[in-house]
């Protein structure tokens, strides 16, 4: 048993220090449990399918993949990518691991590394303008009655 969602449409990611603007698809999300049945398995979240990321900036690009976990065996939270400089057809880097644990880097020259560990990663409280501040059709101004409702 499961629910899928499918992600449409695309977000910026700006990085103020470089003045990089990065645009981004999403991968799907799925709610799983293994069946019906099994009710001493604990339901999970995972990704699946493929994304990019690009900036047009610099030309850099990446695909990534997040796999979704098979029906018998094998891992959750597996990612794949493949990361591009400008012009070129053939990764400089490809990455693979786990998207919520360690993710491994393997570059064209041979070199192999630690990629990120995202449970070494801190937590960093996120900054958002206060609602007054807001445009009508950013996220928290327009849901903030639905949110309000929820809570």
């Amino acid at each position: 048993m499961s629910i899928g969602v499918h992600n449409i449409g695309q977000g910026c990611v700006t990085c103020l220090d470089h003045d990089e603007h990065y645009i981004l698809t999403f991968p799907n999300g799925y709610g799983r449990q293994v069946n019906a049945l099994s009710i001493l398995t604990v339901p999970w979240i995972e990704l699946g399918g493929g994304c990019s990321i690009s900036c047009s900036k610099t030309g850099y690009n990446a695909s990534i993949v997040f796999h979704t976990k098979p029906f018998y065996g094998g891992k959750k939270h597996r990612i794949t990518a493949e990361i591009f400089s400008p012009n070129d057809k053939k990764p400089f880097c490809s990455v693979e691991g786990e998207w919520n644990g360690v993710m491994y880097a393997k570059y064209s020259t041979g070199e192999n590394t630690v990629f990120i560990d995202t449970k070494k990663m801190p937590i960093i409280k996120k900054k958002v303008r206060k609602l007054e501040d807001q445009e009508d059709f950013e996220s928290r101004c327009l849901w903030k009655d639905v949110t309000y409702n929820l809570k």
